[in-house]
């Protein structure tokens, strides 16, 4: 082709990127990818495969992780922590160190990346690479303020950490970063897939001065990953599918590990008829076809509104017919290969087997061989079909339309994830007043896949729980410094009814701001401790539980109430409890034997009005990201909370739950307090003189055993917390795996939450992104 047919025709030429340094690197170090365990690497051996995805060649082999090699790994982690977290301004300045090497060796770990994974290197080089020198850099910062900002919590300990193969490199620095600032040490495993940069980075930590033991990487496949679940550590942060989170809760219930996971997504991308179409189209091919959509959060499930989506679609067509698909180590590539032939043979099968809508692919050019799929978009499909509702993980963006706002909203909800969503609008009041009802935990306000280390991502429904980035993202590898002890059962007395008062007293359930009876028929008696009977208590079954359920879904305009209203109501059950406040002391001291009534009722006032004061004060805030625009972590209620309450503490374990519910906005279902369940019920008649509307707060009593399972396996159940002197961790957690709710449980130890974490866990994050200028 001749210069001015090169001109006319106005197309690239290819702007290759040398391999030659990173095939070096991997045939230096004995062409296998293995263990770094203890500061050193180990035995090699070649059990699996490290493949080029966009030529098929053999990379390097791959060891896979035993076992006995995991726990290795583990022992070297635990050696190392203590020391390890003693000082944090060490710690900060080798976080800092790494940060600097990354950037050495940035071109190396761009290319590395890019053979090993596929994506394009203007990806890896301009995005994943510098967002993840970022976070150790932001992280080396945290480490340095520890001390001072966070003084009342410590390391986990040892935190097991699996990662995915979109993101190799990036996903790493997301779980090392922030476990190694707090003071943890980590065992991680990278993806069967994409192993070679975690390889390097080793040799990066070696260089900045990381202790042995401090950071561990073992190699593998799904086997390595479950060894780690397994495993004696602290923690667990997995970032993958979520059938595999599902299955990572199921095994680590009862365990006392603590857990996050950021699974799926099926993002919608919401575009308004009054968006600039052009900017829209060109965030979209980031949001669906950047690393060839294989990302979580992808902007997979487009949403159009009806007016100008024809328009909208034509314009789409003409920039997928320009997206440029072959060598990912070409510069002028857009879309690159996909990770592995099983990965191309599911999006394959996936649209293939799809009868719905119109499917377009893009008319470029196809490279032989190698792993690509065109970039498609399937038009007209219905809400309910199956690749509207399932991620595919693929280069494929299904559509459909809307008319007015409120139904862009329930189409972008009709999903049981919840990781992200973008919205296009010119009006920015429009923008800003879809963003709050989306149910996901990133929002995107004209613009797409924008990721910062200071500001937290994950997601909520079955995309996940737990944070990462930000001040949120330290949480999940801290925790109090409280000293706890083993947990006793506290057991009801004993009596009979003999000379008991012939009027039935017998205390209702309190479902929708109505006192009912319990669809089991039956009731307990409640003995004092001298034997005497002071009342009976109907005893709620799981049918009492959805009723009760049912009432807090109705009541969801609670959540969109002012913080103000929500402290006026809470300042007036306090009033109310106040006046009552002598003969609730006498109740809670007839119940429990001891002589802490009053005081219990004084502490509980106090709660309330503390929850009454935080609840227009719980606030979100600007975080400083580096772009022309603000990030905006806003806290929102988790929906409906399920708690069993306190047993020693009859009335403030339950004032401390309803309270933070309540002025986070949540509505709440109560399990009393199984030995001394009377004072939450004389409380229902304080709630029905407050002006708590109906479905608010519900209150059941029973048999914490015996409901605790149906609440936790309730889907329309947002989260489960556990106060009771029973050991029922174990149980919650793995019946949460339905719908993936968070879990709040005491892994049989004694547990005082206070005001902060009871506020935290009442509240959820979600991040919107809005930039701003010309």
């Amino acid at each position: 082709m001749t210069i001015s047919e090169r001109l006319d025709k106005m197309d690239y030429g290819p702007a290759p990127e040398s391999s030659a340094e990173a095939l070096e690197w991997i045939e230096s170090r004995g062409g296998i990818a293995g263990h770094f365990i203890d500061g050193t690497f180990g035995i090699l051996r070649d059990d699996l495969e490290l493949r080029n995805p966009a030529t098929g060649a053999r990379l390097a082999g791959l060891t896979k992780g035993t076992a006995d090699e995991v726990a290795s790994a583990v022992k070297a982690a635990r050696r190392a922590q203590s020391k390890w977290a003693k000082d944090a301004s060490a710690r900060a300045r080798v976080l800092y160190a790494i940060a600097r090497l990354m950037q050495k060796h940035a071109r190396l770990l761009a290319v590395m990346e890019t053979l090993d994974n596929g994506k394009p290197i203007r990806e890896s080089r301009d995005i994943d690479i510098p967002l993840a020198i970022r976070h150790f850099y932001y992280h080396a910062g945290m480490a340095q303020l520890m001390d001072e900002e966070m003084p009342e919590r410590e390391a986990l300990g040892v935190c097991g950490q699996i990662i995915p193969w979109n993101f190799p490199l990036l996903m790493l620095a997301w779980k090392i970063a922030p476990a190694l600032a707090m003071g943890n040490t980590v065992v991680l495993k990278p993806a069967e897939y994409t192993t070679l940069t975690a390889m390097i980075f080793a040799e990066i930590c070696v260089e900045a001065g990381v202790p042995a033991g401090v950071v561990n990487i073992v190699t593998g496949d799904g086997e390595t990953g479950q060894h780690i679940v397994d495993a004696d550590v602290d923690k667990i942060a997995f970032t993958g599918s979520t059938a595999v989170g599902r299955r990572i809760r199921e095994a680590t219930a009862g365990s006392g590990k603590a857990l996050t996971l950021e699974l799926g997504g099926k993002s919608p991308y919401i575009v308004f008829d009054d968006a600039d179409l052009d900017s829209a189209v060109e965030g979209l091919v980031d949001a669906i076809w950047f690393n060839q959509g294989q990302v979580c959060c992808a902007g997979s499930r487009l949403l159009v509104q009806e007016s100008v989506a024809e328009r909208f679609y034509a314009k789409l067509k003409r920039r997928m017919d320009g997206l440029r698909i072959g060598d990912p180590l070409d510069k002028c590539i857009d879309v690159g290969a996909i990770v592995d032939p099983v990965q191309l043979a599911q999006i394959t099968k996936m649209v293939s087997e799809n009868t719905e809508g119109d499917t377009y692919h893009a008319a470029c050019e196809m490279p032989e061989g190698g792993c690509f799929y065109p970039p498609t978009l399937i038009t007209g499909l219905s809400p309910s079909a199956t690749l509207m509702q399932e991620e595919i993980f693929g280069p494929v963006l299904c559509a459909t339309t809307f008319r007015t706002p409120a139904e862009a909203v329930q189409l972008a909800n009709n999903t049981r994830y919840g990781l992200a969503a973008t919205v296009w609008s010119e009006n920015v009041n429009l923008a800003l007043d879809v963003a709050p009802k989306l149910v996901a935990g990133v929002v995107w306000v004209n613009a797409t896949n924008l990721f910062d280390a200071a500001a937290p991502f994950g997601g909520v429904r079955e995309s996940g729980f737990g944070r990462e980035g930000g001040w949120e993202g330290l949480t999940a590898y801290t925790k109090p410094k409280a000293k706890r002890k083993a947990l006793a059962k506290i057991e009801p007395f004993t009596g009979n009814d003999a000379g008991a008062d012939p009027i039935d007293r017998t205390a209702k359930l309190y479902i929708n701001g109505k006192q009912a009876r319990p669809d089991s028929g039956y009731s307990k008696a409640i003995f004092s401790k001298k034997s005497a009977k002071l009342g009976d208590i109907s005893l709620a079954n799981r049918k009492d539980i959805r009723n009760a359920v049912e009432a807090a879904q109705a009541a969801k305009n609670w959540s969109k109430t002012t913080g103000h209203l929500r402290a006026q109501i809470l300042y007036y059950i306090a009033e109310n409890l106040s006046a009552r406040a002598d003969e609730f002391a006498k109740r809670i001291d007839a119940m429990t034997g001891n002589r802490t009534g009053k005081t219990e009722v004084e502490d509980s006032l106090n709660t309330l009005f503390t929850y009454a004061a935080w609840a227009d004060k719980w606030d979100g805030s600007a975080r400083g990201v580096p772009i022309k625009g603000i990030a905006l972590a806003m806290n929102e209620p988790v929906g409906v909370i399920g708690a069993l309450c306190s047993d020693d503490t009859p009335l403030l374990g339950a004032i401390h739950t309803l309270g933070a519910s309540m002025a986070m906005g949540d509505r709440c279902v109560l399990v009393a307090s199984e030995p001394y369940p009377l004072v939450a019920t004389d409380l229902i008649q304080v709630l029905e003189t407050s002006d708590v509307p109906a479905g608010v707060v519900n209150i059941l009593t029973g048999s914490h055993t015996d409901l605790a399972p149906h609440l936790a396996a309730h889907n329309d159940i947002d989260a489960v917390w556990s106060f009771s002197s029973s050991d029922l961790s174990a149980v919650i957690e793995r019946n949460s795996t339905g719908n993936l709710k968070r879990t709040w449980v005491n892994n049989a130890q004694t547990s005082t939450p206070n005001t902060r974490e009871l506020l935290s866990a009442a509240s959820e994050t979600k991040t919107i992104w809005v930039p701003y200028g010309e």
